[in-house]
Order: C-alpha cells, then structure tokens, then sequence
C-alpha cells in the first residue's frame, strides 16, 4: 500500500482548531518564499493576536497582518498575479509617488478585504517581508533582523530605511519627531506613559522584545527523553527538546510540506525521502526539526 504520509500528521492537526488553518496558511506562506515560518507568525501575534478579521481604530489597518490601504494595494500590485490574484492585480494603477489606486470602487472594497483572507494575507506579508529584506540589508550594510523587517511593515520601506540608518548613527533621537503621523497613530508606541518621547532605540528595543515574546509564546517545548534522530536522506539532525519547537507548529508546517511533495511520493518511504530531498524548500523554521522527527519514527 502507498505510504500516505498526511496519515501521520491529521490527528495532531486537526487538534489545533481554528487556529491551525491560520497557521497552516502561514507555512505555505513561509515555504512558497523562504521567510521564516517563526518570525512570520510572530508578527501576527503581535499586529492582530492571529484575528483574521482585526480591525485598527486609528487607521485603515486591517486583518491577520494589520496592512493599510495604500500598503496592501501596492503589494497585491506587485505579487498578486504570481499567486494567483491576478484579477486584483490587474484593476490596480500606480500613479505617481507609487500611489495605487482602483477605479471600480466594488472592486477595491473586494481587494482590500483580501486582508481578511488568513492564506492572501499571509502570502502578501511574506511577499513584501522578502522584498524589504535585500533593500535594509543593503542601506544597512548588514543582515536584516526580524525586528528590522517589522520596521519596514510597521512604517514602510522608506520609513524603515530612515529610521534604520538614523538609529546606526543617532540612536537617542526622538521617533516621534521623525516619524509624527505614525507617533499619533500609534501613541503607545513612541511615547512612554508620562508622554515622553522614545528614543529610536528604545522603539527599536521594544519591538524586538514584543516580537521575540510572540514567537516564543507560540512555541512549547517539544516531548523529551527522545535521542537524537539522523535523517541520514534528508542530511538533518532532529533534537527534540528544543525550547523553539512546538508540537502543533510542526505538524501543520510538516502537513504543508507534505501536501506539496505528494505527487511526488512513490510506493514507499525511501523513495519519498530520495524523491523530496531535491524539492523541499530550506526548512528554516526551527519547527521543522520536530516535523522531520515525525517522518523519520515512520522509517523515512
């Protein structure tokens, strides 16, 4: 009999409830660009607490990933198309200054409540998240944080680059000052409880605590006492008992890699191994270890 490898995984995924399809969405997200699985969730838990239907009361910010119009227009823009939202890509124009626009006003309501589609949503943050990476690295001159790709959601591009490279040279500087329409959006922010105005590094410092809290708060620490596992085909070492492996992360994230290596599966485990190995993208999340634990208990 074919080994079905899903076979394995449906009884812990179908016990992550609502929140599974949300997470699943993002590890489609994750492998379709190569950004972190982790950080990737870790912002949706910090924008909208993984509510699909989140919705800012200062802004037009709305969803998982809590994008503004203008932001939202441009991405779909630019990679709607390639997954599979070319009917949106296409009724967008960008004039000039990049700014987008939709002339059918029941289209744009249709696009725009594309934020509120967890697997459009996620796709579209994963996309702009790869998009900024090259472009901080290079104004910065070194490898972009996690920290650093939520600046650049958080403010755009530009603004992230600004605040980026002023904080390199000038890390005491006001954020408020720099940045006065997001300081009034965003009070909490750039202003401490007495009204004092936050540092760019004290801004910095902070999202980086929040975002690092988020990732770590979805992750519980795999079973212990199990040895550590060569997946000799797939050239990994699995170490259960890693504090940043979480049980449910991995299996939604090995369900997903799985459903895309399918028609690749042979008759048998060893061919599905020979088979994947050239195919499966980096597993960069630190859940895939456990994932892969998974398949290799069943002789892959």
């Amino acid at each position: 009999m074919p080994f079905n490898p899903l076979s394995i995984l449906n009884g812990a995924v179908d016990a992550t409830g609502a929140g599974g399809a949300i997470r699943n969405a993002i590890a489609n997200a994750s492998q379709k660009t190569g950004i972190d699985f982790n950080y990737l969730l870790g912002q949706a838990k910090l924008e909208s607490g993984l509510n699909a239907s989140a919705k800012a009361g200062t802004s037009s910010a709305r969803g998982l990933y809590q994008f503004v119009d203008q932001s939202w227009l441009r991405v779909v823009k630019a990679h709607g198309a390639e997954n599979g939202l070319a009917w949106a890509a296409n009724a967008i124009t960008t004039g000039a200054g990049g700014h987008a626009t939709v002339s059918d006003p029941t289209m744009k309501r249709a696009i725009l409540a594309l934020r509120n589609d967890p697997a459009a949503a996620s796709l579209m943050a994963a996309e702009h998240a790869s998009d900024n990476k090259d472009a901080l690295e290079s104004a910065t001159g070194r490898t972009a944080t996690g920290t650093d790709l939520y600046m650049a959601h958080f403010l755009g591009l530009g603004g992230a680059r600004s605040f980026l490279t002023t904080m390199q040279a000038n890390p005491d500087k006001s954020g408020a000052a720099m940045f006065p329409a997001a300081a009034r959006a965003n009070r909490g922010v750039f202003f401490n409880s007495d009204g004092s105005a936050r540092s760019l590094s004290d801004i910095y410092s902070r999202f980086s605590a929040k975002l690092g809290k988020s990732i770590e708060g979805a992750s519980a620490p795999a079973t212990s006492g199990l040895a550590a596992t060569r997946l000799g085909s797939w050239g990994a070492d699995v170490i259960p008992g890693n504090a940043e492996t979480s049980t449910s992360d991995a299996t939604i994230w090995a369900q997903s890699t799985l459903e895309r290596l399918g028609g690749a599966m042979g008759s048998s485990t060893t061919q599905m191994a020979s088979n994947s190995a050239a195919s499966l993208l980096r597993p960069t999340p630190a859940n895939a270890r456990l994932a892969y634990m998974l398949l290799a208990q069943m002789g892959a």
